[in-house]
């Protein structure tokens, strides 16, 4: 198991013990700095060990960095938005557009790639299952399919028949094992890797498996105070899945990207039952068009659903993603004279594939300009639960940093089943997800010959195929023509 430690940004001195009825003065100077020296009010209610502790966690805090992240995220969210235009439609590739001929070109170029350890995996898996009625990494859910797989053995069986098509494909069989790149959290982190070693990496070499950690941040109030968690703790919350980047680069990942010769990054989040994790596909489109950035995108199904959509940023500018609840109601049920259709339909899904070389500058570009997201949320603090700001990065807030982007349509019943919510919820659960496997997985099996009987409706079971024994549908006729299957179960061979 690789295990590649977070290397913070250098926060300051070594804080020294202190039993004094005042605040070490070098301290309280630094905090009056960036005034921030609030958060010794409470000093003199402090035990000695309580104002250690206070010390220690203030000194684990980089205050220029922290600071500066504070002021430009104010700022910017006071400044007017930049005008958006809907994405031209000559910026994607249309599943209609595709010929069988292209299809074949682009497995056979990403296969190749893959075979010879150019492609590496990047999962963000900071997030626990809260809304699922979990505490433990949203990776370790079992959506209830008939072989009780979790998310992550999904995933890494994925990547475990990519290999071997990728040893089929190579005339001596050879190949280089994927490597796969895992960010959690501070919440996430140890039970991810214990749950890892648990079930023996799912049948994957150890040796190709690393975790690194995203960061946190400190919550402030709306003009921009450190809030106390506790009367010796600050409050703090994970960057967001856009922590990746940074978290990338102090963790030396991409270090360790670049000595493994890794040229493309294929990255998504943990909550899609039906993600093509290493898609051959995806990665030949991606390296045909010379892209820096790509996205998977699926069309959004009405005006009013809870997608973020691309959008370009001015009249041939960069494309960014616009969420949901910032784009104006009329802009997203405007529609296309041409098509008929939405003219912002394009939602993005979280699944990327970006250059080594864009990911370094990605990273750069960002830590540079220091812009997060201001979430309100309701804080847990010394005086109860207050409402603050939560700063964040987001995934996609990368792509205005690409001089090239790519946007491949892919089809939602294929690729995208969200697990986010729990059941009784009216989308994205457990239930709808698995609903989602299964159409998908009984189709292939109709196609490859095969027959299901069931007792509950069809729309309510079916059969689910181990991703050992097909990646999207592939090589299932000498498994299933002629054979009935009776559903609910899991095909393996």
């Amino acid at each position: 198991m690789g295990e590649l430690a977070v290397v913070a940004a250098a926060a300051g001195p070594p804080a020294a013990t202190t039993n004094s009825a005042s605040p070490p003065l070098s301290l309280l100077e630094r905090l009056k700095d960036y005034k921030q020296e609030n958060i010794l009010s409470l000093w003199d209610d402090l035990s000695p060990q309580e104002r250690n502790l206070l010390v220690d966690d203030i000194e684990n805090i980089n205050l220029p960095r922290i600071d500066r992240i504070i002021r430009c995220s104010l700022e910017y969210h006071g400044l007017p938005v930049t005008a958006i235009e809907a994405v031209p439609e000559t910026m994607v590739s249309t599943v209609e557009e595709r010929t069988v001929q292209m299809r074949e070109k682009w497995w056979n170029m990403g296969l190749d790639e893959i075979r010879r350890g150019k492609l590496a995996v990047l999962l963000l898996s900071g997030g626990q299952g809260t809304r699922l009625g979990s505490s433990d990494p949203k990776g370790c859910f079992n959506i209830g399919l008939p072989s009780g797989k979790s998310l992550f053995q999904l995933q890494a069986e994925r990547i475990l028949r990519i290999q071997k098509l990728a040893a089929e494909a190579a005339k001596d069989g050879s190949f280089v094992p994927i490597h796969w790149y895992i960010m959690t959290s501070t919440f996430t982190g140890e039970a991810t890797r214990r749950f890892f070693e648990r079930h023996k990496f799912f049948g994957l070499d150890s040796t190709q498996v690393s975790f690194f950690q995203q960061g946190t941040i400190p919550c402030i109030t709306k003009d921009g105070k450190f809030i106390m968690e506790t009367p010796y703790r600050v409050a703090r919350a994970p960057d967001g899945n856009g922590g990746v980047y940074i978290a990338l680069k102090t963790s030396r990942v991409l270090e360790d990207m670049a000595k493994r010769g890794i040229k493309y990054v294929d990255c998504y989040g943990v909550d899609n039952a039906l993600v093509r994790v290493a898609d051959p596909i995806f990665l030949g489109y991606f390296i045909d068009k010379g892209a820096a950035a790509a996205a998977k995108v699926v069309r959004k199904a009405y005006p009013q659903e809870k997608v973020g959509v691309f959008v370009q940023q001015g009249k041939g500018g960069p494309l960014a993603v616009v969420e949901y609840s910032e784009l104006d109601p009329s802009l997203a049920s405007a529609i296309n004279q041409e098509t008929g259709r939405l003219r912002f339909c394009w939602s993005n899904v979280c699944l990327h594939m970006f250059t080594l070389g864009f990911l370094n500058h990605a990273a750069n570009g960002l830590e540079r300009d220091s812009i997060y997201h201001l979430a309100e949320k309701k804080i847990p603090s010394v005086e109860g639960f207050t409402t603050g700001l939560k700063l964040e990065q987001f995934i996609f807030d990368a792509f205005t940093y690409a001089p090239s982007t790519a946007l491949f349509e892919v089809l939602r019943e294929e690729e995208f089943a969200p697990v986010k919510n729990a059941n009784g919820a009216q989308a994205d659960t457990p239930d709808s997800a698995r609903m989602l496997v299964f159409r998908l997985h009984n189709r292939w099996v109709s196609t490859a010959g095969g027959f299901i009987t069931h007792s509950l409706p069809l729309s309510a079971t079916g059969v689910e195929v181990s991703p050992i024994c097909s990646y999207m549908g592939e090589g299932l006729e000498p498994i299933c023509r002629g054979r009935t299957f009776y559903a609910p179960c899991e095909i393996t061979s």
